[in-house]
């Protein structure tokens, strides 16, 4: 082996791909340094990192150093006049640098290696991941600051779409299921009959007084009856626009049975979150309808044998 000392030097050139900031994040971490020292190597041209070493070992030094992202160069000893280095030194004292390197991940001291011999990471590797993530999260920075349209957002957007959805009867936002529509329908009802009764004896004291009641309770009726349908027919995921189909002949008959025994979607949709739970009071009234068919039916029995 020759006995040739050898020095490692750095001139400030980088391996390509590597950003100035992310190899100085690496040094630091190498030589265990702070940040001055290490900023001393990219502001005062060529910097002997160590000295007095064999073939070998400068050879290991400059790998270590080009894992960082840092390229070095050793160079034969010769007598030097002002060195600068990492490593404060005593005045009658030859710089010896660093003699151990420090692992990025758990912080190790050691010998100069590939891998750590306490956690098993392989260091370059590491290093270089480390730098992709930082070249990663500067270029984010810098795309955002510039203004781009086509960034990514890096904040949530809009608001997220709550479990249920909120219940309004004057309106034809939202959603209602089956048991609800049934049982709003038998609440307008009763409200539709006892403005009706209200009106016919406001029509036997005046005709026009009562003419205009009977206008203006049948409008409501029929605006509210609307605004419920298009609510049933958003749970089923279709527009509201669907409504108009009551009008056509035969589909008229039919589509209202659609409307109430087709059941809603299970989860959001355009329209927004589901119904809440039906509550007791949904499902009694829900269940009032099944009086409509058999008062029908007691009612054909009862009146032909009156008569």
């Amino acid at each position: 082996m020759s006995a040739e000392q050898y020095r490692v030097v750095f001139d400030g050139e980088l391996v390509p791909g590597m950003s100035v900031d992310a190899v100085r994040s690496n040094l630091a971490k190498l030589f265990k340094s702070d940040s001055s020292k290490v900023d001393q190597l990219f502001n005062n041209g060529p910097v002997n990192i160590k000295r007095d070493l064999g073939a070998a070992e400068a050879d290991r030094y400059i790998q270590a150093l080009e894992r960082a992202g840092a390229r070095a160069r050793k160079e034969l000893e010769a007598p030097q006049g002002i060195v600068l280095t990492l490593v404060e030194e005593e005045p009658s004292q030859i710089n010896t640098g660093i003699a151990q390197m420090e692992c990025p991940k758990c912080g190790h001291l050691q010998a100069p290696s590939i891998q750590c011999t306490s956690c098993g990471v392989v260091i370059e590797k590491y290093l270089a991941r480390q730098a992709l993530q930082a070249n990663e999260s500067a270029l984010a920075v810098d795309t955002l600051s510039a203004g781009q349209p086509y960034a990514p957002p890096r904040a949530q957007v809009g608001e997220p779409i709550s479990e249920h959805g909120d219940l309004k009867v004057f309106t034809t936002q939202g959603r209602i299921g089956r048991l609800r529509y049934l049982a709003w329908s038998i609440s307008l009802m009763t409200a539709a009959l006892g403005l009706w009764m209200i009106a016919s004896m406001t029509l036997a004291v005046s005709v026009v007084a009562g003419a205009i009641l009977i206008g203006i309770f049948g409008l409501g009726f029929l605006v509210v009856s609307v605004q419920i349908g298009v609510q049933r027919l958003h749970d089923l995921g279709w527009s509201g626009w669907f409504m108009l189909l009551n009008l056509v002949p035969v589909v008229g008959t039919l589509f209202p049975l659609v409307m109430l025994l087709m059941p809603g979607n299970q989860g959001p949709n355009r329209f927004g979150a589901p119904q809440p739970p039906n509550s007791r009071a949904v499902k009694v009234l829900a269940a009032l309808w099944l009086l409509v068919p058999v008062g029908g039916i007691v009612a054909a029995i009862a009146l032909p044998a009156l008569s």
